[in-house]
């Protein structure tokens, strides 16, 4: 039963809140992108040179050793035997060379040492050994 002095309220969604709310959460996210970009130094105009470099990024060599001896030089297969007259090939002048030697943990140590011997006669060529996190 209704009351005769109770008036029809029509109902109403009052969007102002929000409205507040959203350009809240819009201001939180461009202030938090704004401090995602990373800067390596303080912004300069750098003078020109003919003789500037860009800056190098390593090249990177793999060597893989698998469990049954077999041996790639970035998934070509290969010997032990002519391992670093290919790497000199592969590496010429470029004193920035990385070669990682990716191996079987079943492969023998003396295997492994045998392939490090060969990465270091190449002059230039630096070396790595991959492993992984337990």
């Amino acid at each position: 039963m209704r009351l005769p002095d109770e008036a029809d309220i029509p109902a109403q969604i009052n969007i102002v809140p929000m409205i507040d709310v959203i350009f809240a959460i819009l201001t939180f996210f461009i202030m938090s992108t704004l401090f995602l970009t990373r800067q390596e130094g303080l912004p300069v105009n750098l003078p020109q040179a003919s003789t500037s470099q860009q800056s190098q990024v390593p090249t990177k060599i793999t060597v893989t050793v698998e469990a049954n001896g077999n041996i790639s030089l970035n998934k070509q297969a290969t010997t032990v035997d002519v391992l670093a007259e290919q790497l000199r090939g592969m590496v010429g002048s470029n004193s920035n060379t990385i070669v990682v030697i990716n191996a079987d943990r079943k492969v023998e140590h003396g295997e492994i040492v045998t392939v490090m011997d060969q990465v270091r006669q190449v002059k230039g060529a630096r070396l790595a050994i991959a492993t992984q996190k337990p």
